[in-house]
């Protein structure tokens, strides 16, 4: 099947949602659609074989991570890391205690594992307030902590407004009071700079490899020695039996040559990206009736989300989107929804103000000229989408 889609050119501003995968991950994941096509799982030799380039992914996953080659599970993706994380965590540690903490700008795949535990196992949760730029207040954590809290989980960066979290700070309150702590890391990886697990201070650590140009469809959770969550998939003894279901290699060779390449260094370069993103936030300050989103300092490289008065998300990006240029109403995951971004809401912003977000997330292909034809038809689109007066 072909795809046609109009001849403007496409301005892609929506990297937080997926990147294009890169041509040398392609090439690694080649054999694995090809001559290793074995099950893992298999004892005879063309399983063998396959089993070998799993344990070999494995190790160098870790190698990337600064972990051990059994804290690594690969997962279908962000969604499910999260969701093993928490469930996972969660239900092992029921008989110690049924206390849950998570913030309010969490993406949904932990917000909705949260509230699902709450409503359905006898689970009780607090979730964290923010501040105006999307914050967690680390005393907020402290207060929050009960003797029956058994996991936290705080997201590293925030995929709809880009705000970063005081992770390791808030990972150090959870393990000096002996508290699991879960970061979804997902938007941290391939944008800000990584020496190592460890600086999350985190038992459980997210990572989904289609953030940062390797195929969707796979991810990984690092899992803190010797924790060993329940699992949420069962019909196997896969990934050391913590997620059933025969490894897509392909896909894991894919998410570790991004892992390799792209994390170390981070593929969204900053000092590339800051005079772009300058020119965007400068632009979105100038224009009447917009209002800039999130933190102003410790944010994403690549991040510029605002707010439009009088209009809404979807005639905003149908605006943008006949001009060629692809943007967000923030998670690609709630694209469509008719309800304002729980994000924006947390932030204090009224519902119909909350309702007109859109997300500009820049990446390694976007150039100044790009920047410059968003200026360009930016304020007509904006006056397209609001009343008349």
């Amino acid at each position: 099947m072909r795809y046609f889609f109009a001849a403007l050119k496409t301005v892609y501003f929506d990297y937080n949602a997926t990147t294009p995968l890169d041509a040398a991950v392609r090439e690694a994941m080649l054999p694995f659609l090809g001559e290793v096509w074995g099950n893992p799982s298999s004892v005879h030799h063309v399983g063998r074989q396959a089993r070998a380039a799993l344990d070999d992914a494995r190790e160098r996953a870790a190698k990337v991570l600064g972990a051990k080659p059994s804290e690594v599970v690969f997962t279908g993706g962000g969604t499910e890391a999260n969701n093993l994380a928490i469930f996972g965590a969660a239900r092992l540690l029921k008989a110690k205690g049924n206390h849950l903490i998570t913030s309010a700008v969490e993406h949904h795949a932990v917000l909705q594992c949260c509230e699902y535990l709450a409503k359905k196992e006898g689970f009780t949760l607090s979730v964290l307030p923010v501040d105006g730029a999307g914050r967690v207040a680390p005393d907020d954590l402290k207060r929050a902590l009960r003797p029956d809290t058994v996991l936290v989980s705080v997201m590293a960066a925030n995929n709809e407004i880009g705000t970063l979290q005081p992770v390791a700070e808030l990972g150090a309150i959870c393990r000096e009071r002996g508290v699991l702590f879960h970061t979804d890391a997902v938007q941290w990886f391939g944008k800000e700079p990584f020496s190592g697990v460890e600086q999350f201070n985190a038992d459980l650590v997210s990572v989904c490899a289609h953030k940062f140009h390797g195929p969707k469809g796979v991810g990984l959770l690092y899992i803190r020695s010797p924790l060993h969550p329940d699992p949420i998939l069962f019909g196997g003894a896969h990934e050391n039996e913590r997620r059933a279901g025969t490894e897509n290699l392909a896909a894991i060779a894919g998410l570790v040559a991004a892992m390799e390449k792209f994390i170390p260094t981070p593929v969204f370069d900053r000092a590339k990206l800051a005079p772009l993103v300058a020119r965007l936030v400068s632009l979105v300050d100038s224009l009447p009736g917009v209002q800039f989103v999130g933190a102003r300092t410790e944010r994403l490289a690549n991040t510029v989300s605002f707010l439009v008065a009088g209009a809404d998300s979807i005639t905003l990006l149908a605006g943008l989107d006949l001009e060629g240029v692809c943007a967000s109403s923030g998670s690609a995951c709630s694209a469509g929804s008719l309800e304002p971004s729980h994000v924006i809401s947390a932030l204090g912003v009224e519902r119909g103000l909350a309702n007109s977000l859109v997300r500009f997330s820049l990446g390694r292909e976007s150039t100044l000229s790009e920047v410059e034809r968003v200026a360009e038809i930016l304020p007509e689109v904006l006056r397209r989408a609001q009343p008349r007066r």
